[in-house]
Order: C-alpha cells, then structure tokens, then sequence
C-alpha cells in the first residue's frame, strides 16, 4: 500500500503524492501562548508527530513548519492583565510549550516562526489583497477581506452560502461557524491593544489571526506547499480563512492535503475549566504520572475518532481517578518487561536467528501497512502487540536468543521511531547507593543462611518502593 490520508479537503482517502519526490512540507498549526498548552492541544500536536515520524519512517525527508501566535485578542488581554509586555508575557509560555514538547517526546519541528517576528510579511500579503479589490479599508482604518470577493469561500469546511447575507464583518479573531462574513485583516489600534501596535499603509494596528498563519506558511514553505494539519476547531473559521487569502493573493493552490484532528474528551464531556475537567500537562506530571504515559494514552486511537479520556471522580473520596492513564501504565510496563528480557536474552549464545528473522518481517510488514492507512495507529499496534506475543513465546522456550534478540530490538527501534514510547537506550534505571548496599547486604544474609535477615532486607526495598527480582545473572531491582 502506498501511503495515504484521509483528505479533508475532498472528504476521501488519497495516496500521498508530495510535489517534490522524496520530500514533504508540513505546515501545523501551533499553540497561542497566552496559557500553557492543556492536553486537548497535545492531543494534536503528538497526532502531528505521528504524522511526521511516519513520513520519515516511510522514507520522506520532511518539512514541517509550526507557527507560535504571540499576538492574537487573548495574548494582549492577558498581558496587560498581568502588568507585563507582550514579549515577557508570551515568552513565558513558549518556554513551558518546548518544555512540555520535549516532555512527551515530540519532534522539534524544523521552524518555529513567531508571529510578532513576521509582521511585515504579513502587511505584504493584505496589501497584494487591497491592491486585488478582494480587501477594503473600512472607516474605523481596519482591513476587512471581502469573502464575495472569493467564490469558493467556504469549500474546506463545506458551507453552503446560498442565503447568507453578505455585508457583515466580524473583527474577532475567534468566531462561529455560522457567522460567515467579512473577517478582519488588519485591526487599527485602540485603547484595549496597550502599547501593541506596529506601523502599517493603514495605521497604527496589530494584524488579525488568520493572516498570520498565511504569511509564516508561505514565508518558510512557499505558496503551495503539500500537508496543513490542526484541529477539527480550526477548519473554520481559521483554515477557511487562511485559504481563501492564500489564494486570492497567490492565484495558486494553497495546499493539496488537509488533516485534521479530532476532539479530546473528558469523561465523555468537552474539556472545559467549568467542568472541572480541564488538565494541562503539568497537572499530571504533578500527580505522579511521566510524559511518556500521557503520550501514549494520546496517540492510541486513530487522530480522526473522538478520544475519551477518562479521568472520574471517586464518589466517597471526590478524589480523581486516572483511569486512562493507569491502563496506559500498565502497557508500558509489558513493553519495559519485554525490552528487558530481550536484553537479557540478547547475552546468551545465538539461536533461532530464521525465526527472529521471519517474526520480524511479518511485524514490519504490518506496522507499516497499519500506518500507510491514513496513520491507523490501532492496526500498527496490534502488528506489535502480535510481535511480542509470539516473541515472548520464543523467549519462553529459549527459542530467540544472542544475535536473534539482538534483530528483534532493532526492529523495535524501528517500531519506536514513530512511537517513541519505549525505553530502548535506558538501561534498568539506577539505584541509588543505599539501596544497591541493602542488596548485596542480603546477598551476604543468604550465603549465610540468615534467610529472616533476607526477607526482611526485601520487605524494606519493597517499602521504599524498589521491587528485587533474583535472576541466574544474580539479583536485580527496579521501581515499582
């Protein structure tokens, strides 16, 4: 199967045909950083990891572009809330973004475009469009673009506009989708902005958020470039909006494949802070759970299907159950548990190197498959799932060892080149000085046949959270 994608644009699976070989230019869209990012955003940005891991591990060399709105209604609202200039409000947040990036094992993107460092690209292209007659200057000296002026205003996100009333303008950045009018290009200055402002052919002002997007995508992957993903929330009006001056100033395509992801939920509901559901990832991280678990409870369904994340409230305790996350746990677990024997194993003497072999290209094969199906993250996990079974089994019956083990970690690594949820390169995580004492301690309490002495050195490492397992390379402990 070659690789394919669920087209937005055409409502259909295409297979990916990039305009040049070999390579692909991704464009997504970013956090606005006037918060930290909560994991309804993560949610997307690790579906656009897969999305660029599986671009690599299919072979293209990628592109991706992912743009940080640091000028937008809400970044200056909440800056001056704050007593802080826009600058040191934003930045703030952008440094938690790439802390939490790194976190949850998410590629760096190629560029990080800032919008505030790209105002004049942004100018050029609303002057192309009141240049063209498809933007107006209005009286209060914004710039509105004049979606009449656009014929195929409304194809991304299919609205039918037989009977919309034309005329109207909306200045907002953020608006409904029935509020199909005339969008804001250009804001002029006024008290609520502070001291944001730049200069501009139409006056002090500060540009709208859709234009932003336009001028950074194009500045850095030129006017018609292959992939656009974001949220299904950003498909209108944000996405319509950036084809329609897209076009309109180019005259080109603007992109020839859109993906988008769906909503996180929460228990079945909206994530909303009134709810009381709404979690950033810090929020986690502070109740004992690992960026590596957050991801993969968020890559485990397929990015077009609704992902209910489970989080309910104990009814005696009103504590918060992480349902989801402990189920995630447990299958890291089984995947340390089965990296570690395959190390262990990997140490013995070679045999069955055939089997290995064939096990190998049987999971390969189907992994791939699963992910050239428009990025069918189940059908790849089951391949791997089916993979560890059957290696397991070998393992069991000393059937795969030496330089058999050795082929099967590699295409774990394989596997974990769009994953990135093993632990391939870390080793059983190193106990402290005290710990490793208690151990040989009780290694000496057997040798002489003090075994009261022993258990109660394995009831202490078990208290302090270390689980020891004897093993014919001699004891070994691990956290709990």
């Amino acid at each position: 199967m070659a690789l394919q994608f669920h087209n937005t644009m055409s409502r259909r699976q295409e297979a990916f045909e990039p305009r040049e070989a070999g390579k692909a230019a991704m464009y997504t869209c970013g956090p606005t950083v006037y918060n930290y990012a909560h994991i309804g955003n993560f949610r997307a940005y690790i579906f656009e990891d897969i999305l660029r891991r599986t671009l690599r591990f299919c072979g293209y060399e990628v592109n991706q572009v992912m743009n940080l709105t640091d000028i937008d209604d809400k970044t200056i609202r909440d800056s001056i809330a704050a007593g802080m200039s826009l600058d040191a409000f934003t930045q703030q947040y952008k440094d938690a973004f790439f802390e939490d990036v790194d976190e949850l094992r998410i590629e760096r993107a190629e560029a990080y475009p800032a919008a505030t460092d790209h105002i004049s690209e942004m100018i050029d292209i609303i002057t192309t469009l009141v240049e063209k007659g498809i933007a107006y200057v209005s009286d209060d000296n914004c710039v509105y673009y004049s979606i009449d002026k656009f014929p195929d205003y409304g194809k991304l996100a299919q609205i039918d506009r037989s009977g919309q009333r034309s005329g109207t303008r909306v200045k907002s950045d953020e608006y409904e989708k029935d509020s199909v009018a005339d969008f804001a290009l250009w804001k002029a200055w006024d008290e609520a902005d502070g001291d944001t402002a730049w200069d501009s052919p139409w006056g002090r002002g500060r540009p709208g958020w859709h234009i932003e997007c336009s001028a950074m995508s194009m500045k850095y992957l030129g006017p018609h470039f292959d992939l656009h993903t974001g949220g299904v929330d950003n498909m209108f009006p944000h996405h319509e909006d950036e084809i329609a001056q897209s076009e309109a100033a180019t005259g080109e395509t603007f992109v020839n494949y859109w993906l988008h992801c769906e909503h996180l939920m929460v228990n079945g509901k909206k994530m909303s802070k009134s709810e009381g559901n709404f979690f950033t990832l810090r929020d986690l991280l502070d109740v004992g759970y690992t960026g590596r678990e957050v991801r993969y409870l968020l890559l485990a369904a397929h990015y077009r299907q609704k992902l209910n994340f489970r989080a309910p409230r104990n009814a005696e305790t009103n504590a918060i159950e992480f349902v989801g996350l402990e189920e995630a746990r447990t299958v890291l677990r089984r995947f340390d548990e089965f990296i570690r024997r395959l190390r262990e194993a990997a140490a013995s003497p070679d045999a069955g190197l055939d089997d290995a072999t064939s096990l190998c290209a049987t999971a390969e094969s189907a992994f791939r498959t699963g992910l050239e199906d428009d990025l069918n993250i189940s059908e790849a996990l089951a391949a791997f799932f089916d993979f560890m079974r059957d290696v397991n089994k070998a393992l069991d019956d000393s059937a795969i060892a030496g330089n058999a083990a050795e082929l099967v970690l590699t295409t774990c690594r394989k596997f974990d080149s769009v994953l990135a949820v093993f632990d391939l390169d870390k080793g059983e995580k190193e106990a402290p000085a005290e710990i490793l004492a208690l151990v040989e301690e009780r290694q000496q309490a057997r040798q002489a046949k003090e075994f009261a002495r022993a258990d109660q050195i394995r009831d202490e490492l078990t208290a302090a959270g270390w689980v020891l397992e004897d093993s014919p390379a001699g004891p070994r402990v691990k956290r709990t």
